[in-house]
């Protein structure tokens, strides 16, 4: 049995044809349009995505800060107004930083949901004073679309967490117990202080436990003026050419300046007047990147002879670029004293006349050239190598009023202890700043 097999018409298969082409042009614009709303609206979500974890970081590590330079985990009085600071900063440096073209603003403070969210970690008040955290949510529900209204989708959301500590491993309360890790800050200052209690006490920090043995320190203020300023422990502040003088409260010992210690910087020296000349000077006035830490036994005295017109003279020079003070007058920045005299935390700083940033004088500043970091060495064996180092005070340098301040003496204000112990491990904590208090992201994400 046969078939017989029609042919088509010639038109008919064109036809087909045509309408097979328009299928596939309609079939194309819908994966052109799927392609660019995956291009360009996803592009779109994850560029907002990383400007609100950028705010996130930001705000949280500015926040975290206030709380390390505030003096609140040296001190046995806790975060009394300190949280309402380290919110405020934190909630102007999210502000300030766009997700998605936009600025946020803060409706809440720690509120579920709101665009800016800053909680503090004070369910638990111990754990709160000496290793407070701040946790930053940043978080835009209306983020427009473009190609993805095809969809019927208008708006997306973007969210994005920090949360950083000031973590200080002494404590103002008594030791934990619990081993601690270690600390290692930069931009440490060559200014050796022995483990001696200058308002009269025993020590500054416990040997053993590295805790602070005298939170009453916290806001001392040694000047001129008062007869306490910082002295330095050798004649002229050489400590060449004979047996070390033993050490005294308050007394300090120059670090030597080599590749183990204290190596000047090789970049970002502060521009002043007189310029700063020599290796001390630069390794004063600039930042030294090399951490200091706690329980390290590698850094030394400096018994080298030193040339005229001396390291004190140096030391003045050095302090006076820090402070940004004319001729180590009242130019400089300065603590708020508007919570007494002395001052007590949580501590604030006011730009001086002289302070680089144009229009500060007078306002408060998270952070100075003034603050600075000092390390503290164990006494046990006097100065005899190797010098171990036990902990650390953060000071904030005051100019002494003097129309001629005496060379070598350094006026300051206690701001931070932060020590260590035998109990304390490996490896070191090392923060992003130059604080002893070390101030760290802990997390960062969705």
């Amino acid at each position: 049995m046969s078939r017989t097999l029609k042919k088509m018409p010639k038109g008919a298969a064109e036809g087909e044809r045509g309408i097979i082409i328009i299928l596939v042009a309609v079939v194309m614009l819908f994966v052109v349009g799927a392609m660019a709303a995956l291009s360009i609206d996803v592009a779109t979500l994850y560029t907002a995505r990383s400007e609100a974890q950028l705010a996130a970081d930001g705000a949280a590590l500015a926040g975290a800060r206030v709380l390390a330079n505030s003096g609140m985990t040296s001190s046995t009085a806790g975060p009394i107004g300190v949280e309402g600071l380290a919110r405020t900063i934190a909630t102007q440096v999210a502000e300030s930083n766009p997700v998605g073209g936009r600025n946020l603003s803060a409706t809440g403070t720690c509120t579920p949901g709101a665009e800016i969210s800053v909680c503090f970690n004070n369910d638990d008040s111990p754990s709160f004073i000496t290793n407070p955290q701040i946790t930053v949510t940043v978080q835009r529900s209306d983020l427009p679309t473009f190609f993805a209204r095809i969809w019927g989708r208008t708006q997306l959301t973007v969210a994005a967490t920090a949360t950083a500590e000031a973590y200080n491993p002494s404590s103002a309360l008594g030791s934990t117990g619990s081993a601690r890790s270690a600390v290692a800050p930069v931009c440490v200052k060559p200014w050796l202080l022995p483990n001696i209690d200058p308002s009269g006490g025993t020590t500054i920090f416990g040997p053993t436990d590295g805790d602070i043995t005298n939170p009453a320190l916290l806001g001392w203020t040694f000047n001129s003026a008062g007869g306490k300023p910082m002295t330095p422990a050798c004649a002229g502040g050489d400590c060449s050419g004979g047996p070390l003088p033993a050490p005294t409260a308050w007394s300090y010992y120059p670090g030597a300046d080599d590749d183990l210690s204290f190596p000047p910087p090789t970049h970002s020296i502060p521009v002043c007047t007189p310029v700063l000349t020599t290796s001390y000077q630069q390794s004063i006035a600039g930042c030294v990147q090399t951490p200091i830490a706690c329980n390290n036994n590698t850094v030394s005295i400096d018994v080298s002879p030193y040339p005229v017109p001396g390291r004190n003279i140096d030391t003045t020079v050095a302090v006076n670029c820090l402070t940004h003070a004319t001729a180590n007058l009242g130019d400089a920045d300065e603590v708020d004293t508007a919570s007494g005299t002395p001052p007590s935390p949580p501590f604030q700083f006011l730009a001086g006349a002289q302070n680089p940033v144009a229009g500060a004088h007078g306002i408060p500043v998270i952070v100075s050239s003034s603050l600075v970091t000092v390390p503290v060495f164990d006494v046990t064996n006097g100065t005899t190598p190797p010098i171990q180092i036990v902990g650390f005070v953060q000071l904030f340098l005051n100019p002494d009023g003097l129309a001629t301040p005496t060379p070598g003496y350094i006026d300051a204000t206690i701001i931070n202890m932060a020590g260590c112990g035998t109990g304390t491990i490996s490896p070191p904590v090392i923060g992003n700043g130059a604080s002893p208090v070390v101030v760290r992201l802990i997390s960062s994400g969705p």
